[in-house]
């Protein structure tokens, strides 16, 4: 095994920490441990994170094979869709950080990941999104889940790209996730010392930037694009204020005129869920890099194990 790739096990208890870090944050609109909604509840988040970790981190699997396995998971613990757009996401994550490269750049490896993407990989992610029934999909004229796929995955979420922002990371290399998100998840993480406001700057920073698309699926641009204004509101004051519990009024108030109104940011929290996984990848490959150059600046090469001896 290279140095550079992440254990199963390691992967694994990423992948729960995330999606339990998801609830456990307080994102207006999200279902969370102090505010449940849409007929959901913390509990199902809870039990749905347990489900996917051993999907999304065994090794040997296809990113298809990860996120059908993983959907399936998810709908035996609890019956519903709770995390469809975290698995499409985190599928490819856990992919790169499994192969056994000592290749150091995220961007790099997800990038081949998403370049060995198959057909198949696209057959098993349509038989995943027909599982968890996502409300208001949608087809195109090219691209219909119901029907079986005429391209790879990548190229099935080049095709979607416009319309729904999972699509578009794949589509660009997660360069969202990790060029501007995962950096700003650090950044958050340092200032205030506490995961969970850096998963709630995270979060707004994406309900700001562009309308959420699973908002816009299911009451149109109009609705989509107002909540996204809000949240410049909102993510202007969080970001200037001397501690993020003097916004907590604000944010509960957002969070109960979202949950009014039957409104929930699905797509901006599974794409928080994502680049709080890429910023703890990209922590541990700056890690090894900084780990292997001392070691050659002390001159100490240690003799590189085999594959077998982790069997």
């Amino acid at each position: 095994m290279s140095a550079f790739a992440l254990s199963p096990a390691k992967i694994a208890s990423l992948v729960y920490e995330v999606c339990e870090l998801d609830v456990r944050a307080f994102k207006p609109g999200n279902v969370s441990l102090e505010s449940p909604g849409h007929r959901m509840i913390a509990a199902d988040f809870i039990k749905s994170a347990e489900a996917v970790t051993r999907p999304l981190s065994l090794p040997g699997l296809s990113v298809g094979e990860r996120i059908l396995f993983a959907i399936r998971s998810t709908h035996a613990a609890v019956g519903c869709n709770t995390n469809l757009g975290i698995v499409l996401l985190l599928a490819p994550l856990a992919q790169a950080a499994l192969l056994e490269t000592d290749e150091a750049d995220l961007g790099v490896r997800v990038e081949r990941v998403l370049a060995s993407l198959t057909k198949d990989d696209a057959a098993l992610a349509f038989e995943a999104i027909r599982v968890a029934a996502p409300a208001g999909l949608g087809a195109s004229r090219r691209l219909d889940v119901n029907s079986a796929p005429t391209g790879t995955l990548l190229e099935a979420m080049r095709e979607a790209q416009d319309r729904d922002q999972i699509a578009r990371q794949y589509a660009t290399n997660y360069r969202g996730v990790l060029d501007t998100a995962a950096p700003l998840a650090r950044a958050a993480l340092e200032r205030w010392q506490s995961h969970e406001w850096a998963t709630v700057a995270v979060y707004l920073h994406w309900l700001a930037t562009v309308p959420d698309t699973h908002v816009e699926r299911k009451f149109g641009r109009v609705v989509a694009e107002r909540v996204r204004k809000q949240a410049v509101a909102l993510d202007v004051q969080f970001q200037a204020a001397s501690s993020p519990d003097a916004l907590r009024q604000q944010l509960q108030s957002f969070d109960q005129e979202l949950k009014h109104g039957g409104i929930n940011p699905g797509t901006s929290a599974d794409l928080t869920v994502a680049s709080l996984m890429a910023m703890h990848l990209q922590e541990h490959y700056r890690q090894q890099v900084n780990d292997r150059l001392a070691d050659e600046a002390t001159g100490y090469y240690p003799q590189r194990a085999s594959a077998r001896a982790f069997h």
